[in-house]
């Protein structure tokens, strides 16, 4: 299964690269291919265009700020939930996007 994901925090700091990476450990572990963008501080970092976007089952956007292009999604199953929560609960996030993965496009699960 192909996922794209985008991890933003307020400060745009620690939690950011933190989440990111848990996220790609996680998705690998399960056998997923996986391409994840920071908005952080110094911007947005491996910036997922719109050919990776739509080639993904699932986009996972873990964050506690509105994101920057979000309308690059609008066709994608989403996945959303807040940093706190996806790092207290990667598992959940991943059971997520089991589940929405044979979901119609479109389709959003918030945790």
């Amino acid at each position: 299964m192909k996922i794209v994901g985008v991890t933003a925090c307020i400060s745009g700091v620690a939690h950011t690269y933190m989440a990111a990476e848990v996220l790609e450990k996680t998705c690998k572990k399960a056998g997923y291919n996986i391409s994840v963008e920071t908005q952080g501080a110094l911007g947005s970092e491996n910036y997922l265009d719109e050919s990776v976007i739509d080639a993904a089952d699932v986009a996972v956007i873990i964050a506690d700020i509105n994101i920057e292009g979000v309308e690059r999604f609008n066709h994608t199953r989403i996945v959303r939930c807040s940093i706190a929560h996806f790092l207290r609960n990667s598992d959940q996030v991943l059971h997520a996007i089991e589940k929405i993965r044979n979901a119609p496009p479109n389709a959003e699960l918030i945790l």
